[in-house]
């Protein structure tokens, strides 16, 4: 007989949604990132998309290519119409590294100067813009040269934050540094299905290492210009619960363990202790202690969707798989919808002491059959946690618009306009107006 794992579950056949309560000024917004909907970019993802996996298959969904992806670059303008559209007060966007600095030490003001232009249209129209430098990709200079597995490159990310942060801070209040250090590092450098491809734990641990300290430098360096304390700098942490998927199997409550320090203690520590570990079975642990580290994020952003459930193998190649209950609702992407994913990692970042800025959650829905029950539920999710003492500041769905799902290509669909790939043609989505619907309601 299967025994469940009594993770947090609610009744939501007894849950009134409509209870839910957000404070004055609370930040409603939506976000997007450069490569994923800008379109022509040359970075070391344009050119990973066009390769093959060990077997023979596409390493993107369909073979797919970003290639033009939205055409945001061009129109970034009908864009902003449709976030003033939805209510919102906040756009958080990535800036291209690979258009601002496409060879090393060579800035191409055009590019910085597109992203000013940017900040003064969504000021114009009453929305705040919010600055994410890092969201996954690399110019290819800088993927050449090793990229963060290298401590010394990091100045290099330095010098580009710098830059950008000096042209665009008359208009940007709120800065990101790195979006999801974790994911970056496991994709590109555990499971090898981003680039650089790589299966490597050891590099692995070096790598989210290296984001973490590239991070403090940035801060370091950003909050150190004369007017430093005016701005709000912070990272971008994603947080994945884990639950085992047998509750009675102390191997699978073992593996939990082992994913939960790679993927999220393991940085929460360094910014409470000053401490950073990264331990996998068959290498060494990568141990790093940083105190500078403490007392860098002014907020922490928080991207969750859903908890991942673990079921152990006794194979050593591949020691687990994540495997759901037949019973679990779920989304387009391997996790189902479990708004209390939300809630507990809320309570994980909360014991930071920093305010929460929800900075992506979402949902991946082509036949817009679930989007509304999943704002609907995860928003109650977040307004509990605020009523039982977080301080969060804001949330901001993923996404804007359907864009480039990085491996997954255009197969999945967060946006909450429909976008055609052929036309261009925006569309709302019938499921996005429960979120225009509660922000219109708590935007009085």
């Amino acid at each position: 007989m299967q025994v469940r794992h009594p993770e947090t579950r609610w009744d939501w056949n007894k849950i009134e949604v409509d209870t839910i309560d957000f404070p004055p000024g609370f930040q409603w917004g939506v976000a997007t990132s450069s490569h994923q909907v800008e379109g022509n970019c040359n970075n070391n993802w344009s050119r990973w998309e066009g390769g093959f996996k060990a077997d023979g298959n596409p390493r993107i969904h369909n073979g797919d290519r970003s290639t033009i992806a939205c055409d945001h670059w061009n129109r970034y303008e009908e864009d902003i119409a449709l976030i003033k559209a939805l209510g919102v007060g906040v756009y958080r966007f990535s800036v291209e590294w690979s258009k601002i600095e496409p060879e090393a030490g060579n800035f191409d003001d055009s590019a910085i100067q597109h992203y000013r232009d940017v900040c003064l249209a969504l000021k114009a129209a009453g929305i705040t813009p919010v600055v994410t430098l890092h969201h996954f990709t690399n110019p290819l200079w800088f993927e050449d040269m090793g990229a963060f597995e290298n401590e010394e490159n990091i100045r290099y990310f330095v010098r580009f934050s710098q830059r950008v942060f000096d042209s665009l801070k008359d208009h940007v209040a709120i800065w990101c540094t790195i979006n999801e250090p974790a994911v970056y590092t496991s994709q590109g450098y555990f499971n090898g299905v981003w680039p650089p491809g790589k299966q490597n734990p050891q590099l692995a641990g070096e790598v989210m290492k290296n984001l973490l300290v590239a991070h403090t430098r940035v801060y370091e360096a950003l909050k150190s210009s004369a007017d430093g304390k005016n701005y709000q700098v912070g990272i971008v942490k994603n947080v994945f619960p884990f639950d085992p998927y047998n509750r009675w199997n102390p191997l699978d409550w073992f593996v939990c363990s082992i994913l939960d320090g790679v993927f999220n203690q393991g940085a929460l520590d360094y910014f409470q202790t000053g401490k950073f570990s990264f331990s996998m079975p068959g290498m060494d642990k990568v141990k790093y202690i940083n105190k500078s580290g403490l007392g860098t994020l002014d907020f922490i952003g928080l991207n969750n969707y859903s908890h991942q459930r673990v079921k152990s193998r006794l194979n050593s190649k591949e020691f687990f798989r994540f495997e759901f209950y037949p019973d679990e609702e779920m989304t387009d992407m391997f996790y189902p919808i479990y708004p209390e994913a939300i809630y507990r990692s809320i309570k994980r970042v909360k014991d930071i002491d920093v305010p929460i800025i929800i900075t992506e959650n979402g949902i991946a829905d082509k036949k817009d059959d679930r989007r509304r029950r999943y704002i609907e539920r995860y928003l109650y999710a977040v307004s509990k946690a605020i009523k039982e003492g977080a301080d969060i500041r804001g949330y901001y769905y993923w996404s804007l618009m359907d864009n480039f799902e990085w491996s997954e290509g255009y197969e999945m669909k967060f946006g909450l306009y429909e976008v055609d790939f052929t036309t261009q043609v925006r569309t709302l989505r019938e499921g996005s107006k429960q979120y225009m619907d509660i922000v219109a309601r708590f935007s009085q």
